[in-house]
Order: structure tokens, then C-alpha cells, then sequence
């Protein structure tokens, strides 16, 4: 009875998403560690990934629809490119400046995402939601605005290439909304696929494959970024954005940059300021605040 409970909560949506941006929070130590071209990496990124859930489609015997799904087959091409490119845009960010301030101007895509899902999915955003988005937001402004500003242009250009990551990534979250015939470990697969097409020919005019320039460390982090950081974690994560309303998704997101400030403070040693700390309880108080208490039972 316990394992069955178990496992009914492991697949709650609000679950998945949580532990998905969980790891998420964890994927800047492993880039940088990784001394290939940010598309080269995008590209083997989709192609382990996409390896991955072909094998375990295979072993559990599922078939991918397609006469079901043939109408929104140009939907999941478009966010596979978009995925692609996001990744690409996200890992120029890590180089350019910390990983906490590139992780956090990457998260502004929820700031996205809200606002769009009242127009496109006529979603009612609730007062308390509206709190908590509001009060995430100021997180993450502070957080960000107290970055290393010494380091001159190459911070902006950090900056810069975040936030243009940032747009991609709610274009993801947005397409996906409107695809409703696909199950999310098919469309993630689909859209993995989608993103190996258009980087293949990208990588090869911007400098080809270089993988004997990785040494030990760096195979193992290519790896745990390929396996698992994109493979098991979107798989969780698609699936759960389907059941989510776009307003709680976008909040649950801010664990993310939330998880990349700890490890960015704790492992990589940069400095935190007592603003930026600040901003990590709003996020994270907020966050939890919106989960915790339940307003009416009502679930889109």
C-alpha cells in the first residue's frame, strides 16, 4: 500500500516539475567542464537524450502515434528547434559570466509564461497567484541585479545571451501548452529529433565535431548532461507541464535558479551578497507559499 502511494505521489505533475528543476538547478558545474562549442554540446545533448527514450520505447513496446498526432507534428518540430537553440544560447550565457547570474536572467522566461497564459490559454490568475508571482519576480530582480558588474561587458553580454535564452524557453513551455494529442515522453522524443535535424548542419558550418579535445571529466559531465540532465529530467518535466496551468508552473520554475545560486555559492565559490540571499527566501518562501496553501480545489 505504501509503495503504491509512493508512486501515485512520485507522479503527481507538481512532483515531476519540482524535481525536474531541481536537477535543472544543477546543470551549470557540469557545462563548464564540458570544452566544446556550446552548439557542438547542444547537438550531442539532443542526441543522447533522444537515444535514450528511443531505447526505452523500444523496451516497453510503445509506439508513437503518428496518424494521431499529425496535425501538431509542425508544433513539436518548432519546439524542438527552439529547445536546441535555448541550450545553445544558455551554455554562451555560462561563459560570460557567473552561473548563478546566467541561470537567473535565463529564469525571467516564467515572467513569460505568465503573462502569456492569461491571453493564449484564457487561464484566471488567482490573488494569491498573483502574490507569489510578484514576489518571485523581486527575487529573481534582486538576485540578478546584484551580479558582478566589475566584470564590464562580458557580464552584459551574459546577460544578454540568458535572456534571449529566456524567450526560446518560453516558446517551448507555450508550444507545448498547445499540444494536447502527444504524450510527453513521445513529444520530448519528437522534439529531441527536431533539435538533432537543424544542429547537426549547424555544428558542421560552425566548427565541426571536436570531442578529442574532452579529457576524463569531461566525458563524464558530457554524459550526465546528455543522460541525464536532458534525457530522464525533460522526460519528467514535459509530462508535467501538461497537467500544470501555466501560472503554477511558471512559479514552481523558480526552484531552478534557486538550486544554480546554492551550487554556484557552495560549490563554485562565487560570492553571494546579502541582497542576492534575499532574494533566494523570497523565491523560495513564495514558491512554497503557493503550494502549501491551497486556494479552493479547483485544478485547470
Amino acid at each position: 500500500m505504501g509503495e503504491k502511494t509512493a508512486g501515485k505521489r512520485f507522479r503527481d505533475p507538481r512532483i515531476m516539475l519540482i524535481i525536474s528543476m531541481a536537477v535543472f538547478g544543477t546543470l551549470g558545474p557540469f557545462v563548464r567542464n564540458i570544452s566544446v562549442s556550446s552548439g557542438e554540446l547542444a547537438l550531442y545533448r539532443a542526441m543522447m537524450a533522444a537515444l535514450l527514450i528511443g531505447v526505452y520505447l523500444i523496451v516497453t513496446g510503445q509506439r508513437i502515434p503518428i496518424r494521431e498526432m499529425k496535425r501538431e507534428i509542425p508544433l513539436l518540430l518548432l519546439s524542438g528547434v527552439a529547445m536546441g537553440f535555448n541550450w545553445i544560447l544558455l551554455f554562451e550565457a555560462y561563459k560570460y559570466t557567473t552561473v548563478s547570474v546566467a541561470t537567473l536572467s535565463y529564469y525571467f522566461a516564467p515572467v513569460i509564461v505568465t503573462v502569456a497564459s492569461p491571453l493564449l490559454f484564457r487561464e484566471k490568475m488567482t490573488a494569491r497567484q498573483g502574490v507569489c508571482f510578484l514576489m518571485s519576480t523581486l527575487g529573481i530582480v534582486l538576485i540578478t541585479g546584484t551580479g558582478d558588474l566589475s566584470a564590464g561587458s562580458n557580464h552584459l553580454i551574459g546577460i544578454s545571451f540568458g535572456l534571449g535564452a529566456a524567450c526560446l524557453y518560453a516558446t517551448v513551455i507555450l508550444l507545448n501548452k498547445f499540444i494536447k494529442n502527444v504524450d510527453g515522453i513521445h513529444r520530448t522524443f519528437l522534439q529531441f529529433l527536431a533539435a538533432v535535424v537543424v544542429l547537426v548542419p549547424y555544428v558542421g558550418l560552425t566548427g565541426g565535431v571536436t570531442l578529442s579535445v574532452l579529457d576524463g571529466k569531461g566525458w563524464v559531465c558530457l554524459l550526465i548532461v546528455g543522460f541525464i540532465h536532458t534525457g530522464v529530467t525533460y522526460c519528467l518535466y514535459f509530462s508535467s507541464l501538461k497537467e500544470l496551468p501555466g501560472q503554477k508552473a511558471a512559479i514552481l520554475s523558480y526552484i531552478d535558479p534557486l538550486v544554480a545560486v546554492l551550487i554556484s555559492v557552495l560549490l563554485l565559490g562565487e560570492h553571494m551578497t546579502a541582497v542576492q540571499a534575499a532574494g533566494g527566501a523570497l523565491i523560495l518562501g513564495f514558491t512554497l507559499w503557493n503550494e502549501i496553501v491551497p486556494e479552493g480545489m479547483s485544478h485547470s
